[in-house]
């Protein structure tokens, strides 16, 4: 019960910074004017979704142990958790794009990041989404998960022969979204952040020449000139590094926990087929002489859990 009501104060959370946000994109003209705030109403919506549909539905399962609500919603919660999920790595990748456009290139921002150049990226982020969502729902690879006790995209036990399809969707997934996202988010901010650089460097020449000059100043006045150049030097680093580790704390779990399902059903049809083999080579021997039948079955015996030894715990129940 206390788990059940921690997993709903986040839900609850979650939900009112989003609408905080939102609602100070509303009342604030200056947040309105300028271009990022498409992209931060962007990730808020998406936020805000996970929120209502994906936390509600995946607690109840997991309390359940069941699927909660039916199928038909399964498969919604299921679409909808693929969309919102790489709607909002992309929207986080171009807030990192705006970011360096906006450092790099100050003097042509304006030119390079307008609101149709936004609203193109929204318009691409929506459609790199809905096309492996609609995939996931045509295929019918979502619905409910007794391994995630969640409503999730996974490969059931008697779809074994798409597993390689679903294997490259899987690939082609996360590699378009956490791999590309995470690898725009560290070149831009690398970028941000040798420019942040320098304009230090540039600070901290014009304050020791400043301090140079005044004589008279006094010395913990310049103690606290140069501990302030420090920080200017540590700040930065410390906002890109706050940034992509959210990032990749947030979504990695996602993303190995969705390649793990993978491999585990392919450790499964791996242990049934190879038992099968097994079954099937048995019942061709000689029925007439079961103590050479038994003899058989002790020698494979030993192959049999060195093949699902090394094909993980999930093989091993087969």
């Amino acid at each position: 019960i206390k788990t059940w009501d921690k997993k709903k104060a986040g839900s609850v959370v979650s939900l009112l910074t989003n609408l905080s946000v939102l609602l100070c994109f509303v009342q604030s003209s200056d947040l309105r004017a300028h271009v990022p705030g498409i992209f931060m109403i962007n990730l808020s919506l998406s936020n805000i979704l996970l929120s209502i549909i994906n936390m509600p539905a995946t607690f109840l399962g997991v309390v359940s142990g069941a699927n909660p609500l039916g199928d038909l919603f399964c498969h919604v919660v299921s679409f909808a958790e693929t969309f919102i999920t790489s709607n909002a790595m992309l929207s986080m990748a171009a807030l990192s794009m705006d970011r360096w456009i906006a450092v790099v290139f100050p003097l042509r921002y304006s030119s390079k990041m307008r609101y149709r150049d936004a609203f193109l990226i929204v318009a691409y982020s929506w459609l790199h989404s809905l096309i492996f969502s609609l995939t996931q729902l045509i295929m019918d690879w979502g619905g409910y998960s007794y391994t995630y006790a969640s409503c999730t995209v996974h490969l059931d036990s008697e779809q074994v022969s798409q597993l390689g399809i679903y294997a490259t969707f899987t690939a082609l997934f996360h590699g378009s979204s956490f791999a590309l996202c995470l690898l725009v988010l560290c070149f831009a901010y690398l970028k941000v952040l040798r420019v942040a650089k320098s304009h230090c460097k540039r600070i901290d020449v014009i304050t020791v020449q400043t301090l140079l000059l005044l004589v008279d100043i006094h010395p913990s006045v310049k103690e606290r000139c140069l501990a302030q150049r420090k920080k200017r030097k540590q700040r930065a680093t410390k906002k890109i590094c706050v940034f992509i580790g959210s990032f990749i704390l947030c979504f990695s779990p996602y993303v190995i926990t969705s390649q793990t399902g993978a491999s585990t059903v392919q450790s499964h049809s791996s242990g049934a087929q190879y038992y099968h083999s097994v079954h099937l080579h048995l019942q061709c021997t000689d029925v007439q002489h079961p103590e050479e039948n038994s003899s058989q079955v002790l020698s494979y015996l030993p192959r049999l859990q060195h093949r699902t030894k090394h094909r993980g715990q999930g093989s091993t129940g087969d």
